[in-house]
């Protein structure tokens, strides 16, 4: 039975904590602009890591998704290099971006219990 605080678990951590200081401070591409790292799936052998990423505040646009995913893409070599320097490890993980939804997904589904649960209230007026 595996322990409940892996390996693999402490350093997708330290991935994701580290990865958000770089490109909150290091990474200067205004196709980014504010990103955040919700979360990292590393690999077992600590080889592959899979970093999930999105905006807040943002409009729900696939171009605009698709642009954010090509320009952390294009840093991922610089983010990797810089985080072989701050963790220490033996090999430095290859990062692949993944755009994630579940905070719009929890949005829509909010405003739809909203909705159901006031039928007489327009949740979507602007007035």
């Amino acid at each position: 039975m595996p322990r409940e605080f892996s390996r693999t678990r402490r350093v997708a951590e330290l991935v994701q904590r580290e990865l958000a200081k770089l490109l909150a401070s290091h990474v200067n591409d205004p196709r980014i602009g504010f990103v955040t790292v919700t979360g990292v799936d590393l690999s077992k052998d600590l080889k592959n890591a899979k970093v999930y990423v999105t905006r807040l505040n943002r409009e729900d646009d696939p171009a605009d998704r698709e642009h954010l995913l090509t320009a952390l893409e294009h840093a991922s070599g610089f983010l990797r290099r810089e985080l072989s320097h701050d963790l220490n490890l033996r090999t430095s993980p290859r990062i692949s971006f993944v755009y994630d939804t579940s905070i719009e997904n929890g949005n829509k589904l909010s405003k739809l219990i909203d909705t159901a649960a006031h039928p007489d209230v327009d949740t979507d007026s602007k007035g």
